[in-house]
């Protein structure tokens, strides 16, 4: 697919509807025992790029738990393909920009799937807005407990539990790097997440505990036509050097990488899979 059709639906989206429907993988990735009897906590696990991180990490022998908001029928879809690879996956649903639904989420983990080995911070929120003035002050702050704030205390909640070896991974952007004036407050987040990976990633070394983000570019999934107009969904990826838009299975083996061993010595990075477009 070269780029998406104009469409929009209503926020958080379903990949129930899109067109085309995005690729998680179902037919393509191949585990390797990578992951083998670790557990994950994967945020915004239902749809997106989080969905194909769960499978890939199940088919790599992990079991997950899936945080998400609402959308229970594409939780429900990224359950059965968990249990379709052999895993366990449970159901966390709630909104984390409540400080204790964050701190729940990662108690409910360990104690249905028996410890927490890698923490996905991945769910996020975000919406077009053409001018300063349409973005609401109750928007703004929801933009940052959604995006930042639930960064900050889901890694708090879980570092009790992490061993050596564990594994931290936020989902950064391009926007960090490169923001775009419509997405100035989901820019500003995904920029304070990666200066925090940076951060944690010294603080925890000492632990051996290990804390990378990933920096995907247009990449589609229900956040795009649930949150930009149908304008902007028309063409949305066909100005990166690949000229295409990615899809979320291309995402997943770089987190497969950060939480496995074969990434036993890095730290502190941030990983740019934005279909050539760099960071700056």
């Amino acid at each position: 697919m070269a780029h998406p059709p104009a469409q929009q639906q209503d926020v958080p989206g379903t990949d129930r509807i899109m067109e085309p429907r995005p690729d998680y993988g179902e037919d393509t990735y191949r585990g390797h025992g990578r992951l083998e009897g670790k557990v994950a906590l994967i945020t915004g696990g239902d749809s997106g790029i989080g969905k194909a991180v769960a499978l890939a990490y199940a088919r790599e022998g992990a079991d997950i738990a899936i945080s998400y908001l609402d959308e229970h029928e594409d939780a429900a879809d990224a359950k059965r393909l968990v249990e379709s690879a052999g895993r366990r996956a449970i159901l966390l649903p709630g909104d984390l920009s409540d400080p204790q639904r964050c701190r729940d989420v990662v108690a409910q983990t360990v104690s249905e799937l028996g410890r927490l080995d890698v923490l996905i911070s991945n769910a996020a929120y975000q919406m077009t807005r053409d001018s300063l003035e349409e973005i609401s002050d109750d928007e703004w702050d929801f933009t940052w407990a959604t995006n930042v704030d639930a960064y900050f205390h889901l890694v708090k909640a879980a570092v009790p539990h992490l061993q050596p070896g564990a594994s931290i991974i936020a989902t950064s952007s391009i926007q960090a790097d490169q923001p775009s004036p419509a997405l100035m407050p989901y820019a500003a987040t995904k920029a304070a997440m990666a200066s925090m990976t940076a951060s944690l990633a010294q603080m925890l070394g000492e632990r051996g505990i290990r804390v990378n983000a990933v920096a995907p570019g247009p990449i589609w999934t229900p956040l795009i036509p649930s949150t930009m107009p149908p304008e902007k969904v028309d063409g949305f990826g066909s100005d990166v050097p690949l000229g295409r838009v990615g899809q979320p299975a291309e995402l997943a083996p770089t987190y497969v990488l950060l939480a496995s061993e074969d990434s036993s010595y890095i730290t502190g990075a941030v990983i740019p899979v934005t279909g050539g477009k760099p960071l700056l």
